[in-house]
C-alpha cells in the first residue's frame, strides 16, 4: 500500500500544481484583458448614447435647376423646405411648371430641385372659335369641364370619360351617341359646344 502511495504520489502532486497554475494563469489573463479595456477606450464597445453625440449637419446644400429666375447651389438650414430654397433663388419663372415642385418637402444635402417649363406641346381643353364662343375639346375635357355642356351632369360626364378611356379619342361627333346616356336631341344640343379633334 506504502509502495502504491509512493509510485502515484509525485504524478498527483504534479497534476495538481498544473492545474493550480493554469486556474491561476486564465484568471489573471482576464483581469489583465479587463483592466486593458477598462483603460483604453477605443476597446469599449459603443454606448447607446453614442449614436446620439453625432451631430447632424446644419447647413446643406442644394442645387436649383430649371425654371428659377437666379439657377444655382444655394446653402441654407437643414430643416428648410423645398419653398425657402425656391424663394432663394428668386421665385418662380412665368412658364415654370410649378405643379410638379413639391414645396413643402424637406431639402437634403446634395439635392436637386428641378423646375421644368410647362410644356408647349400641352392639348388645350377648350378652344375659342372665330365667333367668340368657347367651344371644349371633348377628346381633351377633364370631368368638370364636361359637366359644363348643355345638358350634361356628373354621370354623363363621367360615361364620356369612360367612353373615352375603353374605345380611345372621338373621331367624330356622332360617336358621342355610343356614350351610355347620349342620345340624338342631347347631341344635338352639344354640337355648339364642342370640337373634335
Amino acid at each position: 500500500m506504502f509502495y502504491l502511495l509512493k509510485k502515484y504520489l509525485f504524478p498527483i502532486i504534479l497534476v495538481l500544481i498544473v492545474g493550480i497554475f493554469l486556474f491561476w494563469n486564465n484568471d489573471s489573463s482576464d483581469e489583465a484583458i479587463l483592466e486593458k479595456e477598462s483603460t483604453n477606450p477605443n476597446l469599449k464597445a459603443d454606448s447607446p448614447d453614442d449614436s446620439k453625440v453625432k451631430q447632424q449637419p446644419t447647413e446643406v446644400m442644394v442645387d436649383v435647376k430649371g425654371e428659377v429666375v437666379a439657377p444655382g447651389v444655394y446653402e441654407t438650414a437643414a430643416d428648410a423646405r423645398v419653398h425657402d430654397v425656391i424663394q432663394m433663388a428668386g421665385g418662380f419663372k412665368k412658364n415654370a411648371d410649378q405643379t410638379t415642385v413639391n414645396l413643402a418637402q424637406k431639402v437634403q444635402d446634395e439635392m436637386v430641385i428641378m423646375v421644368p417649363a410647362i410644356a408647349e406641346n400641352a392639348t388645350p381643353s377648350s378652344v375659342t372659335s372665330k365667333t367668340g364662343t368657347k367651344k371644349v375639346r371633348i377628346n381633351y375635357a377633364d370631368q368638370a369641364e364636361i359637366e359644363e355642356l348643355n345638358g350634361i351632369g356628373p354621370s354623363k360626364a363621367q360615361a364620356v370619360i369612360q367612353y373615352r378611356e375603353e374605345n380611345g379619342l372621338f373621331k367624330d361627333t356622332e360617336d358621342l351617341l355610343d356614350v351610355s346616356g347620349i342620345g340624338e336631341k342631347t347631341l344635338e344640343a352639344l354640337k355648339e359646344e364642342i370640337q373634335i379633334p
